[in-house]
């Protein structure tokens, strides 16, 4: 029972944060887009959304992956936008109303825990959220449950941590800053299925059929050092939180330490760093 009420502590915590850092993601939406283009061009391609078709997009955050997808379903499909925080659907539903999306609507959905009902979908997407989940295992099997027979899933979370340096630098920086890993041992975060093995062994075990994982670059480029850093720790969830409570100076040594690190990746042009998304397709046969 300790487990339980712990691990429920963890996912309402998980929950508020995802809300709190809803600016930063309504401020760099479409850097997150087009940043992610490669990655949200694959899923497609992967799960193949039809005209007509019904299209869920869990952990949606600003909705580029839902926003994509209505394209391929037409004005006789439907794709549901989805996140755990009502700050970010209110994001997604913006943004689609203001590119005249009709079919596309808002729904508060926890990755573990869909409410809605069984088997009411042709197609679900999920770009970058369900390695942030507590159990991705319980996530897995709720995506198969409200997929039709026949209905297909489209997946992505980051790949390892040493080879995605624009955010690795960032955790160990902090770290070291903070005398404590990051993030705290037993929580979840980008990189929790960074192992190809591991996020297959998540898809199968919740149910899910024909399960292929593969790779997709996914370099960072950005004009300067200091717009790394504004956009990285904006849009890092419960570490743009923790930063955001330290006193200025450690904060400031903090941010020194990261910068110094993500310099080898500088060029004539600004920051030019790699980066690999774990892309991964299933079905529910």
């Amino acid at each position: 029972m300790e487990t339980v009420a712990t691990t429920d502590g963890l996912r309402a915590q998980l929950h508020r944060m995802w809300g709190a850092v809803a600016p930063g993601w309504a401020e760099h939406a479409e850097f997150t887009d087009a940043r992610g283009a490669a990655v949200t061009a694959r899923l497609l391609e992967l799960a193949s959304p039809q005209p007509g078709e019904r299209v869920l997009d869990l952990a949606s955050g600003a909705g580029g992956m839902g926003l994509a997808a209505a394209e391929c379903v037409g004005p006789d499909g439907e794709v549901v936008v989805s996140d755990v925080a009502p700050e970010m659907t209110a994001i997604a539903e913006r943004r689609a109303a203001a590119r005249g999306l009709e079919n596309v609507s808002a729904r508060v959905l926890d990755l573990e825990e869909i409410d809605e009902p069984d088997e009411s979908y042709d197609v679900v997407f999920c770009r970058e959220g369900i390695m942030l989940v507590p159990d991705p295992a319980r996530a897995a099997a709720e995506i198969r449950r409200v997929l039709r027979p026949g209905g297909r899933a489209a997946l992505a979370v980051w790949g390892p941590r040493e080879r995605n340096p624009w955010l690795g630098v960032v955790f160990d920086a902090a770290s070291a800053g903070l005398g404590a890993p990051v993030p705290p041992p037993g929580n979840p975060g980008p990189f929790s299925l960074d192992d190809p093995a591991a996020l297959a062994g998540v898809l199968s075990a919740g149910g899910l059929d024909d399960v292929r994982v593969e790779e997709v670059a996914v370099p960072y480029r950005a004009g300067s050092v200091d717009e790394w850093w504004t956009r990285t720790t904006a849009l890092a969830g419960p570490l743009a939180q923790r930063l955001a409570l330290l006193p200025a100076p450690a904060a400031e040594a903090l941010r020194e330490r990261a910068q110094a690190a993500i310099r080898v990746y500088e060029t004539a042009g600004g920051l030019d760093i790699p980066g690999v998304a774990l892309v991964a397709a299933a079905a529910r046969l």
